[in-house]
C-alpha cells in the first residue's frame, strides 16, 4: 500500500515531531554510520558521550569491535533485500526493554537505518489524565 502525501504540506515536520516527541532515544545514521539526528530524549541520554555534538559523527565510534561487526553485518543484511527492514539486537534488562535496528528508505533504496527501544513497562499514566 502506498501512502500519498500531499506536497502543499510540509509533512517532514510531522515526521520531525512524531521522532521528537517519543520517550525514547532514537539516533538516526546513514549509509556510512554517521549521525544525522537525535531525538531530544536521545540528546539527553547520551550527554555523557557528548550529547548533540554527537550529530556529524561516527556511530561506530561509540561501539566497541564486536558492535561495529554487527552492525555492518546488520546493514549489509538490510541492503540485500528490501524486505530485509527489522532486527532484532539485544535486551537490556536493567531498563526492561528490547532494541532492535530498523533500515531506513527512499522508494524502497536503503539510505540509512536507526535504533528503536520498546520498554517492556506498564503504562504509569492514566488513561485519558488530560489534567
Amino acid at each position: 500500500m502506498e501512502v500519498k502525501i500531499s506536497m502543499n504540506e510540509n509533512y517532514i515536520n510531522y515526521f520531525k515531531s512524531i521522532i521528537d516527541q517519543d520517550r525514547s532515544s532514537i539516533v538516526i545514521c546513514n549509509l556510512k554510520h554517521e549521525i544525522v539526528y537525535m531525538n531530544p530524549t536521545a540528546i539527553k541520554n547520551y550527554e555523557k558521550r557528548g550529547g548533540e555534538k554527537l550529530i556529524g559523527r561516527s556511530l561506530l565510534n561509540c561501539h566497541n569491535a564486536e558492535s561495529v561487526k554487527r552492525i555492518q553485518e546488520i546493514v549489509d543484511w538490510f541492503a540485500a533485500d528490501e524486505n530485509h527492514n527489522l532486527v532484532y539486537t539485544f535486551y537490556n534488562e536493567k531498563q526492561n526493554k528490547d532494541v532492535y535496528m530498523v533500515a531506513l528508505r527512499e522508494n524502497g533504496k536503503l539510505i540509512g537505518y536507526y535504533e528503536k527501544h520498546e520498554y517492556r513497562n506498564k503504562e504509569c499514566m492514566e488513561c485519558y489524565d488530560l489534567w
